[in-house]
């Protein structure tokens, strides 16, 4: 690499890593008017640096490293990495974010905790930045569990609320336990292959042969950042942060950090891992998006969805598609975040996340209405629009992926995530219809009294909007192998599937007349609590993990009152019932002696000293005495 090249992207990427934390200090004493200009002003800079890091990524991929603690004789290097896939990474997560931060100027203006939460989104992208940049998995770890603070302070924003604190609590501690299988991946990498850095864990530098165990338990990271089955049920409990807090984790940001981890490690995934990877990927599609089918929170049907998607991007990764996987990241990031910025100016004029208090808001918030007709098009995944590009590019993999592997259960997968496009059409256009059409069903006020938000808030959701069309992406509605995102990361354009597209498109068609025409069952029926209760994973995890954990916790405090407390007390008690007998020998044994014979002693002194008083009277008399008592004795 040349070094003018090296002089000017070095530099860059220390500053860009560097401002957000900066600015994180900076907010947490900043004043409440001023915080959230100073935030965008932060995050605009990141995102212009972002693009000039971006236009002078060179050829081969530029790694900083320098030692950052040595332990018997080893040496750990604090490294990073840019390279195509983490430059347009970082453009993003600066993008989305500033958007996010432009919109949370009106829609949380009344917040008296306004430049906490400016600070907070500060660390939250600082966070993201490390994981993007890092050259290495140690690294990466560091900024992980950082992304996982900062995405606790976020969700639990509202400290005043149980219901958020207890999200917060839930994100967090789920996301430990797959944290702990990825922190096990990394002592296992470095014990088998010596290394860290995603420099020398490329697929012409690692054997042939690859323990699956590293695969299962690196992706273990992803299954819990990334809501993977089982560890699905804290996001949906997440949208108790504020609602753009909403947009920037499902968008770019945290969720999609398990994607990100997937193509970095890769080349470590051995065919078994990637079957299971692929299966739980499916699996978590078809799980989520059920899940999401008569949920009636606006938000939280728009939290499934991203479960399903996610799902979708990790089947891809588990097919080999990581391109594809990559491209459904950067297109959803976009739909995505418009969607849940359009459900927050639907909240916003309505004071309501139950879609059963909505209903014919097409004519007041027109603009609103527009922009989230557009975004559930390219998440359903309907021609020229982006999503289509990316789902059929997975799709796509994932029907050469079975074929490969030449046994017809691998069938299985493509059928399902095939499927899928149908379950994503019927729940997106079923929530669309619940709020758009039909009658105004709330009993807050009248539908005169819902507006449209201001430009701070429809600003970025136009552009958004905007930016979910297919030409952005590719001049070809049909396939996006011809744009320049799979030239951008050197993937090669792959053969289409006449058929797909067309099945594609009739399962989305018909799923959206599903979900247009189907009203709303008895709430109480088994396929409706399936639904709405996540497949019953949280009472599962209940009755099987927590409960029996708390049962083992009550017995050993008891344990600990009764058994252990008993002999400690008994132990102290035994002592100082000890401690009195020995005082009473000490005091009237040991002592009495000793003061008894001092008595006597004192007292014979006494008698003797009577005797020696300087009268002869009393000697002559006490000599005849002792006289006579010697006769008496002798005689």
């Amino acid at each position: 690499m040349p070094d003018d090249v090296s002089l000017f992207v070095s530099p860059l990427m220390i500053a860009l890593l560097g401002l957000p934390f900066a600015g994180f200090v900076a907010l947490m004493n900043a004043n409440r008017s001023t915080a959230g200009k100073l935030a965008i002003l932060l995050t605009g800079l990141g995102l212009m640096g972002s693009v000039l890091l971006t236009a002078g990524i060179p050829e081969q991929a530029l790694t900083l490293r320098s030692d950052w603690a040595t332990i018997s004789g080893v040496s750990f290097g604090l490294s990073f990495r840019l390279d195509a896939l983490s430059g347009l990474m970082l453009v993003l997560v600066h993008f989305v974010a500033l958007l996010v931060q432009i919109y949370s100027l009106s829609y949380l203006h009344d917040e008296p905790k306004l430049a906490r939460y400016f600070a907070y989104l500060q660390l939250f992208v600082g966070a993201m930045l490390g994981i993007v940049l890092a050259g290495n998995l140690l690294v990466m770890y560091a900024f992980w569990e950082l992304v996982g603070l900062a995405s606790y302070l976020l969700i639990g924003f509202y400290t005043e609320r149980p219901a958020a604190s207890q999200a917060a609590k839930k994100a967090f501690l789920m996301n430990r336990v797959g944290d702990i299988g990825f922190l096990l991946g990394i002592f296992l990498t470095y014990y088998y292959f010596d290394t860290l850095e995603f420099s020398a864990l490329t697929t012409d530098n690692l054997p042939a042969t690859l323990p699956t165990a590293i695969g299962l338990c690196l992706f273990m990271g992803c299954v819990g950042k990334s809501a993977q089955f089982p560890l699905l049920t804290w996001l949906p409990d997440a949208m108790e942060g504020p609602t753009p807090v909403s947009a920037l984790l499902h968008a770019a940001t945290m969720v999609a950090a398990g994607i990100f981890l997937l193509a970095r490690i890769h080349p470590l995934l051995s065919p078994d891992a990637l079957v299971v990877i692929a299966l739980v990927g499916t699996m978590t599609t078809i799980w989520g998006g059920y899940s999401a089918v008569f949920q009636t929170d606006i938000k939280k049907v728009l939290a499934f969805s991203t479960v399903s998607q996610l799902g979708l991007m990790v089947a891809g990764m588990g097919t080999g598609n990581v391109g594809g996987a990559m491209f459904h990241l950067l297109t959803h990031a976009f739909f995505k975040a418009g969607l849940f910025l359009s459900a927050g100016a639907v909240i916003h004029a309505v004071d309501t996340q139950d879609m059963r208090q909505m209903g014919g808001l097409r004519k007041m918030i027109p603009v609103t209405f527009i922009a989230y007709s557009i975004c559930v098009a390219a998440l359903a995944g309907l021609p020229f629009f982006s999503g289509f590009l990316s789902k059929e590019a997975i799709l796509g993999g994932a029907v050469h992926w079975a074929h490969e592997q030449g046994s017809g259960l691998a069938y299985l997968v493509p059928v399902l995530l095939i499927g899928s496009s149908g379950l994503t059409a019927l729940y997106m256009v079923r929530q669309w219809r619940m709020i758009f059409f039909g009658d105004y069903r709330s009993d807050s006020g009248p539908l005169a009294h819902v507006h449209e938000p201001d430009w701070l808030m429809r600003g970025p959701i136009v552009l958004l909007t905007g930016l979910s069309l297919w030409f952005w992406f590719s001049l070809n509605p049909f396939s996006g192998h011809s744009g320049w995102f799979f030239k951008l990361i050197s993937v090669a354009e792959e053969a289409g599937i006449w058929w797909l597209a067309p099945l594609s498109i009739a399962l989305v068609l018909a799923g959206g007349w599903i979900g247009f025409r189907m009203r709303e069952p008895n709430r109480l029926r088994s396929y409706v609590r399936l639904s709405l209760e996540y497949g019953f994973l949280d009472t599962i995890y209940q009755y099987v993990i927590i409960n029996p954990f708390h049962r083992l916790a009550l017995l050993l405090n008891r344990t600990d009152q009764r058994v252990i407390d008993g002999v400690v007390n008994g132990a102290g008690v035994t002592t100082v019932v000890l401690a009195q007998l020995t005082h009473v020998v000490d005091r009237f044994g040991v002592d009495g002696i000793v003061n008894g014979a001092a008595w006597v002693a004192g007292q014979f002194g006494r008698l003797t000293r009577s005797i020696q008083n300087g009268r002869v009277q009393s000697y002559i008399t006490a000599a005849v005495v002792g006289l006579l008592v010697l006769l008496w004795w002798l005689l």
